[in-house]
């Protein structure tokens, strides 16, 4: 792992949810070193490449009957399937095999990867970008070519690699796709049904995505257990939903999910734009003479982090949802954890909130109305509104529409 640069605790407060199954350690000691609480789940499984039996089918298919092209789309994924060739005996073949074919790089990782193998690039955009690699492909004229083309992840509905396969199908030509770094859902599912529960609850500030894979395989567990339309209605609203680059964000744009990402599709620009805009969205609430906000799992006033228990919490999130409006102890009762019939509980947990929050008089009781915080609503100044949210597609879970910034395969 390389080595970490020491960053200044700008996300001190926030709660940031990672789903990335793989080098998700070194992007929590990322948002960790700049203060952020991280709470991992890993939303997918990798299967291991000398364990996938497909892999090893269309490995020795491709040795039988060669193509005249092969495409390497990363960097990993050729190394992995050259490393699982070595295990299966087949190493030298297909070295041999691919030698033989005109190969083009999608990018540097990849062009490196080929180079390692000791192979060579016939050719590989500059810009990364899979449409390019795909236009000269079209370019040239593809009918009856047999082109082998490396397959970046799963070859779901949800990712856009199958989608340039089946391009190149229509033009005629013979494809092979090369399935690498196949996935399932996790094992264990507990980690990802909490952060779920944590979506909906508010209790993350932030949830980020590395993959689609890990986008999908959230969205259907969700969807498995009744639970997707709160996870999207989160999602387009306090919940940041942040990816590394347009084909991770694609599958939640086409479900009205608004997302935010880096300019570049790696993970250390991810970790510095999360870095960034959870502070300029953060809302910024001015009660009884202090500065208050209201983060996924705590409070910060003036400057520092208040922790709270989870009673005080939730009723200052709906205290907190609109600012200086009077909130009912009905209303309040039904947001406390457990919920329940007393009141009485109501009056404890502000009790203990005010207690944890250092300003009494930040909380105002408004006699037999509730409470509220101690503001005039023209004195709330929250974050900067988020894009409008566009009504779903009509294609739903399982079945999105493609969008057209499914033109890039990106990778880190």
């Amino acid at each position: 792992m390389n080595s970490v640069p020491e960053a200044g605790p700008c996300l001190a407060g926030f709660t940031i949810g990672i789903t990335a199954a793989r080098r998700a350690e070194e992007f929590g000691t990322l948002l960790t070193r700049r203060g952020a609480t991280v709470v991992s789940a890993p939303a997918i499984r990798i299967i291991p490449l000398a364990d996938d039996t497909e892999l090893e089918r269309v490995t020795e298919q491709l040795i039988a009957d060669p193509p005249a092209i092969t495409v390497a789309t990363t960097g990993i994924g050729f190394r992995g399937w050259m490393e699982a060739a070595e295990g299966w005996g087949l190493a030298e073949s297909l070295r041999d095999t691919l030698a033989a074919t005109r190969m083009l790089a999608r990018g540097p990782k990849a062009k490196g990867a080929i180079r390692a193998a000791e192979l060579r690039e016939e050719w590989s955009p500059a810009s990364e970008s899979s449409a390019e690699v795909l236009d000269h492909l079209l370019a040239e004229g593809v009918e009856g070519v047999r082109i082998a083309v490396q397959l970046h992840g799963a070859t779901t509905e949800w990712e856009p690699v199958p989608d340039f396969c089946e391009v190149l199908r229509c033009a005629g030509a013979d494809v092979v796709p090369v399935p690498v770094y196949r996935w399932e859902p996790p094992a264990d599912r507990g980690p990802m049904d909490s952060m779920i529960d944590a979506i909906i609850s508010g209790s993350l500030d932030c949830v980020t995505f590395t993959s689609a894979p890990a986008v999908a395989s959230l969205l259907m567990r969700a969807k498995e257990t009744g639970l997707l339309e709160s996870v999207l209605h989160a999602l387009r609203g306090r919940v940041l939903a942040a990816c590394v680059g347009p084909i991770t964000a694609a599958p939640l744009e086409e479900l009205g999910v608004p997302t935010t990402m880096p300019g570049r599709a790696r993970l250390g620009a991810l970790a510095r734009h999360v870095a960034e805009e959870l502070p300029r969205r953060a809302n910024r609430i001015y009660a009884a003479g202090h500065h208050i906000s209201v983060r996924g799992g705590c409070v910060v006033v003036d400057g520092e982090v208040r922790q709270l228990a989870p009673a005080p919490m939730a009723l200052m999130r709906s205290l907190a949802r609109q600012p200086g409006r009077v909130v009912s102890r009905e209303d309040l009762l039904s947001a406390l954890p457990g919920g329940g019939d007393d009141t009485h509980a109501v009056e404890t947990a502000i009790a203990r909130l005010r207690a944890g929050l250092g300003t009494p008089k930040a909380i105002q009781t408004v006699v037999k109305r509730g409470y509220r915080l101690a503001l005039d609503a023209a004195d709330c100044s929250d974050a900067p509104s988020r894009p409008p949210v566009q009504p779903p597609h009509a294609a739903g879970i399982g079945t999105p529409a493609r969008s057209a910034r499914s033109q890039t395969i990106g990778v880190w």
